[in-house]
């Protein structure tokens, strides 16, 4: 199932949250494959989704062996990747992660890191093109992350609140 753009746009938020949500939206809209995008804090917590109030629609059924079950569980499986590949980098030496590619049988999964140290998470399915959803998650990266102020992500974290 197709992701949908977000539907909180412009509630009471400011237009850089605005903005943000117009390119999440583009991003889903505008690339084949994608199942599901969010943007996580450096601490972990969910900032944008692709579909925050449509979890239920893509697993039913979730928590069993069907695709991932919400918005949520993309945001804590984006979090703990993006923990796991700055870790290994410290021990290897490796400088700053900028990005991670995890390719499955039923899916795909990429995480790029964001200027704040908040990353951009995808979810997209196995016959995606890889190197076209790399493009424009770069594109959503170098846009987004210089506006992603301490006072945005507050607003954004509470906009989620109120969605979820």
């Amino acid at each position: 199932m197709k992701a949908q753009a977000p539907t909180a746009y412009g509630h009471g938020l400011s237009t850089q949250a605005r903005n943000l949500h117009w390119l999440l939206g583009n991003l889903v809209d505008e690339v084949p494959g994608i199942h599901s995008v969010t943007v996580v804090s450096s601490d972990g917590l969910m900032l944008l989704s692709s579909d925050p109030d449509r979890a239920e629609d893509l697993a039913p059924d979730a928590g069993t062996d069907g695709p991932l079950g919400s918005s949520a569980d993309l945001a804590t499986i984006v979090s703990g990747l993006g923990s796991l590949t700055n870790g290994a980098a410290k021990l290897m030496d490796g400088g700053a992660v900028k990005q991670t590619m995890v390719t499955m049988d039923e899916g795909s999964l990429f995480v790029m890191s964001i200027s704040d140290g908040s990353l951009l998470g995808v979810h997209a399915t196995p016959d995606c093109d890889m190197s076209v959803i790399a493009y424009h998650m770069a594109l959503f990266v170098g846009r987004a992350g210089h506006v992603l102020t301490p006072e945005l992500r507050t607003e954004l974290r509470k906009s989620m609140e109120n969605v979820q």
